[in-house]
């Protein structure tokens, strides 16, 4: 069983930081890509970061403010969000590409953290 815990999420003003902390665990053997995803009220769920290998994707909307970061020992993605704007608002989910010791692959997600950017 894989397990993938989120932490970060908090209110926070317009223009402000916050950084989002995604860790896996459980029986894993290897994991390929991690990314961080959000779904905003009345919105369907949309991709925000995404890492694998070398390679890191960012949505449009968050290109230049967002920062997604991988730490392999700890099996841990963390998604640094600067200049915050009220269009930031949702909860963001992580998602991991996750091999199980048994070989398994699994498409794996957070319960979610709920980040709310306002004044």
């Amino acid at each position: 069983q894989v397990q993938l815990v989120e932490s970060g999420g908090d209110l926070v003003q317009p223009g402000g930081s916050l950084r989002l902390s995604c860790a896996a665990s459980g029986s894993i053997f290897s994991i390929g890509a991690m990314g961080w995803y959000r779904q905003a009220p009345g919105k369907q769920r949309e991709v925000v970061a995404t890492m694998k290998g070398g390679s890191t994707n960012y949505a449009d909307s968050v290109k230049g403010r967002f920062i997604i970061v991988r730490d392999n020992a700890k099996n841990t993605v963390y998604l640094q969000m600067n200049s915050l704007k009220s269009e930031d608002t949702a909860v963001y989910y992580c998602n991991a590409e996750v091999t199980t010791a048994a070989r398994s692959i699994l498409n794996a997600w957070g319960q979610g953290t709920l980040v709310t950017v306002s004044s």
